[in-house]
């Protein structure tokens, strides 16, 4: 089996690519993530730990807006991270030059998972070393997605990746409600982190980005809108689930 283990483009014998479940594992020591769609938008949540505590937290950029319309987090390798936001940020102007309007989610996502397949099968390369979860709203309403190392991808209405990911899910099943608001679905994703989490969270050792819709210059009408909240809107929340 370890002769599979070095080569991208070929199956070993069980029909896995082993490069591809050795990314899967390098997505399973990343940070704990969390995303969790609501009635009226889209919640995602991650833990931002450091190796030192000399290191400035501040700079440490796990959560990103790719354009108005749509935020990604990631769990899994940094660097790779970065090369993927760069991509899904070109392809997201690519599409307002035609269109003059942000991509809908489902599109962007199967492109970013387009990009990501192909270095399933080429030589010479390697996979991405992270999972996705991209969370959007367009005009099917709010949505949330995750992508693979694999180049699969997959709508959820609420989801984890990264370290805890499987006792975080089992408490998602339990606590996630279709019916709930976006405040509830930010509580519910901090309560979610908290239950894995190590040692004390503060509003440093976490990011949280919320999608909502907010009331656009025109009258009647609102636009889509990204955004990572500040350490004191964090702090809040955590003072209020203590």
């Amino acid at each position: 089996m370890d002769r599979y283990s070095f080569s991208l483009t070929t199956f070993a014998p069980n029909g896995k690519l082993l490069q591809i479940e050795h990314a899967l594992a390098a997505v399973g020591n990343g940070s704990t993530t969390v995303g969790i769609k609501a009635a009226n938008g889209v919640v995602i949540a991650t833990e931002k730990k450091t190796g030192s505590s000399l290191i400035e937290v501040s700079s440490l950029q796990h959560m990103v807006k790719v354009c108005d319309s749509i935020g990604m987090v990631y769990s899994g390798m940094g660097p790779d991270f970065r090369v993927l936001v760069t991509s899904a940020r070109k392809m997201a102007q690519k599409y307002r030059r035609i269109y003059m309007e942000d991509p809908p989610v489902r599109i962007l996502v199967k492109e970013l998972a387009s990009v990501m397949q192909e270095f399933t099968q080429s030589g010479g390369v390697r996979p991405f070393g992270v999972s996705l979860l991209l969370a959007g709203v367009d005009d099917r309403g709010p949505n949330l997605y995750q992508v693979d190392p694999s180049g699969s991808y997959f709508p959820w209405k609420a989801t984890s990746i990264g370290k805890n990911m499987v006792n975080a899910k089992t408490f998602l099943e339990k606590r996630y409600n279709g019916d709930m608001e976006l405040e509830d679905a930010v509580h519910t994703a901090i309560l979610t982190l908290k239950e894995g989490f190590e040692g004390q969270m503060t509003e440093q050792s976490i990011d949280v980005g919320i999608i909502s819709t907010i009331p656009s210059a025109q009258e009647g009408e609102s636009t889509p809108a990204f955004q990572c909240l500040s350490p004191a809107e964090i702090k809040d929340y955590l003072s209020n689930i203590a």
